[in-house]
């Protein structure tokens, strides 16, 4: 059998074996619109639920508890070992140029701008994503939402617009902890362990980032929130029967979101620097007076 299969696909011409690939892509392709469209739906319906009726005080305060509140200490500890590997891997290049105390502008800048939101996406996608598309899996395995559908409760707007709005609503703070904290981490071990001046340190620091840098962050951030509470319950909602589906909904809920964060992460950054050179067309840089 296997035999007679192999030369069945062997003896295949090259025309043959040209549709069939052809065949294969668009049916990978059609396979992603028809995701596309189910998760487009998906996010009208919440959103459509926020704008009608708001989720019960009690559902919203124990996820935003779980999201928000619990996810601060490791988004700390990130954020300041974060400004600490930054200062270590930039003063060696800065040093050779006299420009040690340009460090604060370099880290801050980063921190504001492009680590301090994306680590807490990802910290949010790891922690919270996974836990959400497994819990929303097991229900769906467990026949749980079926019977709240059959009870007369909307699953989307009972189990989706509280999960959802928490965390549109509480990685802004998380995003302003990872900043602060890599700041924080950066200054001190600058100061304490490399033996830059404070005063120019923080100078150049104050110089260099501006507020639209901390509007820039938080830009990022609510659009990673909510991309991430979106996939995060559409593979809950969607997960296939078993353990397996709910592990594999869990996996992939976290790959999925990091891989929108990336992606969101060049589109906004490409948008914002547009916005800003068009209000600012004279930005402060680092080596300028």
């Amino acid at each position: 059998m296997a035999a007679s299969s192999y030369s069945s696909n062997a003896g295949r011409g090259p025309v043959a074996r040209l549709s069939g690939g052809v065949a294969d892509f668009g049916a990978v392709v059609l396979r992603a619109i028809e995701g596309l469209g189910d998760v487009t739906l998906f996010a009208l319906s919440t959103l459509s639920w926020l704008f009608t009726r708001l989720p019960r005080r009690d559902t919203l305060v124990a996820n935003m508890y779980t999201i928000g509140v619990q996810s601060l200490p490791v988004v700390a500890i990130i954020g300041t070992f974060t400004g600490m590997v930054l200062a270590v891997q930039s003063y060696t290049q800065f040093r050779e140029f006299g420009l040690e105390t340009q460090l604060g502008g370099v880290i801050n800048k980063s921190m504001f701008r492009e680590l301090g939101p994306v680590l807490a996406a990802t910290m949010l996608a790891g922690r919270v994503g996974s836990a959400m598309a497994a819990e929303l899996g097991t229900m769906r395995v467990t026949e749980q939402i079926d019977a709240l559908a059959a009870m007369g409760a909307n699953p989307i707007q009972y189990l989706v617009a509280p999960r959802f709005l928490s965390c549109l609503l509480l990685i802004p703070s998380l995003t302003i902890m990872a900043i602060f904290m890599g700041v924080v981490g950066g200054s001190f071990y600058c100061v304490q362990f490399l033996g830059i001046d404070y005063h120019h340190y923080r100078a150049n620091a104050q110089r260099f980032v501006e507020n639209w840098d901390f509007f820039y962050g938080l830009v990022k951030s609510v659009c990673f929130g909510a991309s991430i509470g979106i996939i995060s319950c559409y593979r809950g909602f969607n997960c296939q029967p078993g353990a397996e589906g709910v592990g594999r909904a869990a996996t992939t809920a976290f790959v999925y979101s990091f891989v929108v964060i990336i992606i969101l992460d060049l589109l906004v950054s490409i948008v914002l620097d547009q916005v800003y050179l068009s209000i600012w067309p004279a930005a402060p840089t680092l080596f300028g007076p």
